[in-house]
């Protein structure tokens, strides 16, 4: 099965590779489409032009135009969109938590990305361009994120935004204390004892680390002051946990974290205050709206689920309209997947804002588009379909929010990672290719053509339920 599953990988690639060098870099247009910009409405019978990878005109049709050598793309009775951006997820990660210590902000996802797993593939079909992928949130202070664009059938180099912002994970609560799955001396066992194993805790953790990474910069400010004075000293040790810590006082790494209650989510915010920092973006935060304004006047965004709760403790106070009171506070609001599954339908995961929130179409958009991509400090390329920003589109067969909808095609930066009709038309071989392979096999092994005859079945001895992980846990 591994060789079979081998086999579909690689042919999904060249199949989408070859599209996209088959495709000019040099100018794309979409026409005749109802354009959903994100940013300044909905444009009935519009075009797009993409230039090198970059927007150059939107607007109707008669307003754009292209050379004679552009690419055509006739979106009749289609929606475009901007390419959804997940401003919380885990897929193509090899590895997600570094849960032996309680602050690991030396660590980097980047590190540890597969370019090769499914899921991308799979998230194109669904519309997603641009995803957000974190570190777990099994250490108070976790690892550095990474912002990857899922260019199918590329490297992992071409897949990292170049000069992309640096994000960092935290996590209050539940996980990062693991109250629960713990070998302590009175009960059970589980993972060996780490501290914290409580909330205070998981407060003081972060404090502490803080307070060094506070006299770690004091060192280093001593060092260049006496190397400026003409003086020959020592540099400091250096350390990159606390490179990374001191980078978030500094204000050059920014930190979303994942949290849940509403008093961690106060707790936060204080510390930051005390050391001079701001906390970038809420995750999951899905008791956000009973400290909305509090969040607000902090200035920190809120990325949270549609309508999950009540899978833990922490999650039962959970309400559907949390995203759009979070809005209605003034807080930058998203709708993430944290999920493989979730990030290929994130549009439907929007509409249901609508329903529960009684928001515009145009605000539940902002919400898998343009908002996280200001999360991540991408709008200036991502997030909206305006001149100068990149290319990133998905086009729909109807409205994005009718559950009876569904992606045609995807670009990333004008080139086709995604194209419906050239994925049916390529099922067929596929399946010719596997059974030749599967023929092969099995005259190689000495068996007869014709289809072996089955074995003894083996019902399958049943233990007790299996306990499911949550995604993001």
């Amino acid at each position: 099965m591994k060789r079979y599953t081998a086999l579909l990988l690689t042919v999904l690639i060249t199949l989408v590779g070859v599209v996209a060098q088959a495709q000019s870099q040099g100018e794309v247009l979409i026409k005749n489409a109802t354009v959903m910009t994100a940013s300044h409405g909905t444009i009935e019978g519009g075009s797009i032009l993409i230039r090198n990878g970059k927007i150059a005109a939107v607007g109707k049709n008669n307003e754009v135009q292209a050379s004679a050598n552009a690419k055509v793309i006739d979106a009749t009775g289609m929606f475009v969109t901007p390419g959804l951006v997940d401003a919380h997820s885990h897929s193509a990660l090899d590895a997600l938590n570094e849960g032996t210590l309680s602050v690991t902000a030396m660590v980097r996802m980047k590190d540890v990305v597969n370019e090769t797993d499914i899921s991308i593939y799979r998230q194109l079909a669904g519309g997603t361009t641009t995803v957000h992928a974190m570190h777990g949130s099994a250490n108070a202070i976790g690892g550095q994120n990474v912002i990857l664009k899922w260019k199918w059938g590329k490297s992992v180099e071409e897949m990292i935004v170049p000069d992309m912002p640096r994000t960092i994970k935290f996590a209050l609560g539940e996980n990062p204390k693991r109250s629960g799955n713990q070998t302590n001396p009175f009960a059970g066992t589980g993972r060996p004892l780490r501290f914290p194993a409580t909330r205070m805790g998981v407060e003081f953790t972060i404090r502490e680390a803080f307070q060094q990474a506070r006299e770690y910069i004091a060192k280093w400010d001593a060092y260049e002051a006496a190397k400026k004075r003409g003086e020959n000293p020592l540099p400091p040790r250096r350390d990159l946990k606390l490179d990374a810590i001191a980078d978030i006082i500094r204000g050059n790494l920014f930190v979303h974290s994942h949290c849940y209650r509403a008093d961690e989510i106060l707790m936060l915010i204080n510390v930051a205050q005390e050391f001079g920092w701001k906390v970038l973006t809420f995750q999951h935060v899905l008791e956000g709206y009973k400290v909305a304004k509090e969040i607000a006047a902090h200035g920190a965004g809120g990325s949270t689920f549609s309508d999950w709760w009540a899978y833990k403790i922490e999650a039962f106070d959970a309400i559907p309209g949390n995203a759009a009171i979070m809005h209605r506070h003034g807080i930058l609001t998203s709708v993430n997947s944290d999920s493989d599954d979730l990030a290929r339908r994130l549009y439907q995961e929007a509409a249901k804002t609508i329903k529960y929130g009684l928001l515009t179409d145009e605000e539940a958009l902002q919400f898998i588009t343009l908002n996280p991509a200001k999360q991540i400090k991408m709008d200036s390329r991502i997030g909206s379909i305006d001149v100068g920003k990149d290319g990133d589109l998905a086009i729909f067969n109807g409205h994005p929010f009718s559950i009876y909808s569904r992606v045609e095609m995807t670009l990333i930066e004008g080139e086709v990672y995604f194209d419906r009709k050239a994925d049916l038309a390529r099922r067929d071989q596929l399946a010719k290719e596997k059974k030749e392979l599967i023929e092969k096999e099995r005259r190689a092994a000495g068996a007869p053509d014709q289809q072996r005859q089955p074995g003894p079945q083996i019902t399958p001895t049943v233990s007790g339920p299996r306990e499911v992980a949550h995604p993001h846990q």
